[in-house]
């Protein structure tokens, strides 16, 4: 049965466009480490996409590396041990700490990382509970669209023009954003995820924006 929170996310989204079965192993191996609500969600939902592939819902062991890649040299690669729980169509990726919940994301395409001081602090396992619901219950759409330069959504001019994306795909912009292309749906290209996010995080360390740079000293 679905709770308040995922339910509402639902209305929004709508029913997963796409879904994989979680193998049993993988609820044993995360279950102590992730919130138990996020395990209640892959139990009743699995591994899915939303929206035609809007926001996804991901197994963290495909993103360790690429999580690694992008957390090396910045603070948050001290302050917990993050895992990817969901990716967006655009490549960003929402960020679960075995201490801290759902705290951080990252939005690859801007060379950026999102984590507010006062979600970075530590919780037992199942206060982080209430940093999942966050993340679905207020949710929409156009929290995971990207816009042109004119300020219009993207993604279903993409949809309609690329075509669905695979479980591996994103929509990526070549030339990148941080190397001087422009947000066009011209310059918008149906990519593979993994090499694509390696790529970008090759061009600079990431910005943390909305952070200090003494983040650790939250964990002390």
């Amino acid at each position: 049965m679905r709770d308040l929170d995922f339910s509402e996310f639902i209305e929004c989204f709508g029913e997963a466009t796409q879904r994989i079965r979680v193998p049993e192993s993988s609820f044993a191996k995360w279950e102590s480490i992730l919130p138990p609500v996020l395990i209640q969600y892959w139990k009743n939902e699995g591994w899915a996409a939303y929206a035609n592939g809007l926001l996804w819902t991901v197994n963290p062991d495909d993103y360790e590396h690429i999580k690694d890649a992008w957390l090396k040299e910045t603070p948050l690669e001290c302050l917990d041990r993050f895992h990817v729980i969901a990716r967006s169509a655009f490549g960003n990726l929402y960020l679960c700490g075995e201490k801290t919940g759902h705290s951080a994301s990252i939005i690859c395409n801007h060379n950026e990382i999102l984590a507010l001081k006062n979600r970075l602090k530590p919780k037992e396992l199942t206060t982080q509970n209430i940093t999942i619901q966050s993340l679905f219950g207020t949710s929409e759409p156009d929290d995971y669209d990207n816009s042109d330069s004119n300020g219009k959504p993207l993604f279903k001019r993409a949809l309609k023009k690329y075509g669905p994306l695979a479980p591996d795909e994103m929509y990526g912009f070549e030339p990148a954003l941080v190397a001087g292309g422009k947000p066009t749906l011209e310059s918008l290209c149906k990519l593979k995820l993994d090499p694509h996010l390696l790529i970008l995080r090759n061009f600079d360390t990431p910005k943390l924006p909305f952070s200090s740079t003494d983040l650790t000293k939250l964990m002390k």
